[in-house]
């Protein structure tokens, strides 16, 4: 079934976590890794706003479709990000969206450089690159998704499963859409297979990589979805459904990398 951009933006509202009594974490608080897990997640949701900025500078941004949705994703994305702020606050960890936002603009040069970089590219490869956008975002997605759900399990918290399971439901829709984008991209250009391809297997890293430090990188992760590898193939699977994919593993490669996987 084809992704309603139409019912998506007209249903997007802000996340509902009013009824949940985070009173309770007083009583029963999270532990140290647990919360540097939630911390890194509100990074990564409120970071949303430089991926956009990122997308702005690629062939993506003339697709009419891909602009609206994004809009309305950047929005929901730091939804997610101020609701996860508020349970690390009650553990006193304060975070604030413009500081992470002034921790982006730190890199300076660089990060200026880097999306320069990705314009030139991206631009010379063309239409075919938007194929690459809509496949990265459905991967990123995908794994967003598992993280949230697994965390939930993991904790089984009266609150912050709850929470989180809500995040990952709103963050299925983003699948969906990405998911239909790229397979639609795909399969009309063998070029734009090859080129996906050729990308996610070199670059594709977990979600946060590059903006948080490798060390936390491998600490949220591991912390996920070690002993729980097989929720990677799974993952895998997903991708490789996608025309042109077959066969790749850009999940268990990327944690090979990270010295995680079995």
């Amino acid at each position: 079934m084809a992704f309603d951009l139409d019912k998506f933006t007209t249903t997007s509202e802000p996340l509902q976590y009013d009824d949940l009594d985070f009173s309770l974490f007083e009583s029963q608080p999270l532990d140290e890794a647990t919360l540097r897990d939630l911390r890194y997640m509100c990074d990564v949701e409120f970071h949303t706003s430089c991926y956009l900025r990122d997308m702005l500078v690629t062939p993506s941004h003339h697709e009419e479709d891909a602009g609206g949705f994004m809009t309305m994703w950047n929005r929901e994305e730091f939804w997610h990000g101020k609701a996860l702020a508020d349970v690390l606050a009650r553990h006193g960890i304060l975070v604030d969206y413009d500081e992470v936002k002034a921790k982006r603009v730190k890199l300076g040069w660089y990060s200026s450089l880097a999306a320069f970089k990705q314009s030139a590219l991206t631009n010379l490869a063309g239409t075919d690159f938007v194929a690459v956008h809509m496949t990265w975002g459905a991967a990123n997605e995908l794994s967003a998704v598992a993280a949230y759900r697994r965390l939930a399990a993991m904790v089984e918290h009266p609150v912050l499963s709850p929470l989180l399971q809500r995040i990952a439901q709103q963050e299925t829709r983003h699948v969906a859409f990405y998911t239909t984008q790229g397979r639609e991209r795909l399969e009309a250009s063998t070029a734009a297979q090859k080129l996906t391809r050729m990308i996610l297997a070199k670059v594709w890293r977990p979600v946060g990589s590059g903006v948080m430090d490798d060390s936390e990188v491998k600490h949220v992760m591991g912390h996920l979805f070690e002993g729980h590898f097989d929720e990677l193939d799974k993952l895998d699977k997903r991708v490789q459904k996608m025309p042109g994919l077959e066969g790749l593993t850009i999940f268990r490669g990327a944690f090979a990398r990270l010295g995680l996987a079995a």
